[in-house]
């Protein structure tokens, strides 16, 4: 049976970036859950859940945050799960900041990292890594990759058409 991905995120400012992220996950079959956490004004709450997540039958966890961006770290701090930070483009520094801060964490608490608003590959990711211990989500996996193959090899075979006719 797949794990579920819990997908964390500090404001539901974050849900129209987030969306790709569920919706990749669910096309993928595995299950999701969502919730609203905050590093800095629920920690509590967000270590708790970071801390029992294992036992509550996740896999994986992503957390998406905007301008500091603790949330992924704080999580990490507090679980042995692989934890995926999205940095979301919410400030002035038009997301480098959250990025920044996603990606400096300490030895002992690592975080993957995908691209500033990358919540599609942060489901991607999360399923790679559901994925080595499930056959048949490997399998959506490579198909998922075969039929991107498929889609610019056919893209390029309409662009020769059209410009060497």
């Amino acid at each position: 049976m797949t794990k579920k991905v819990a997908i964390l995120m500090g404001s539901d400012s974050d849900i129209p970036v987030v969306n790709g992220a569920i919706n990749a996950l669910k096309g993928f079959g595995i299950p999701v859950e969502v919730h609203i956490m905050s590093a800095h004004r629920t920690p509590t709450q967000a270590a708790e859940f970071a801390s029992k997540a294992k036992e509550n039958g996740f896999g994986v966890i992503i957390c998406a945050a905007g301008k500091a961006a603790n949330l992924a770290g704080v999580i990490a701090a507090h679980t042995t799960l692989p934890v995926i930070g999205i940095p979301i483009k919410s400030s002035t520094l038009d997301g480098l900041d959250a990025l920044l801060s996603t990606v400096q964490m300490p030895k002992g608490v690592p975080v993957a990292c995908v691209a500033i608003d990358g919540a599609d590959n942060a489901a991607i990711l999360a399923a790679q890594i559901l994925a080595v211990n499930d056959e048949e989500l490997s399998s959506k996996l490579e198909k998922m990759k075969q039929d991107m193959t498929d889609d610019v090899i056919r893209k390029d075979q309409k662009l020769q058409a059209e410009m060497n006719s």
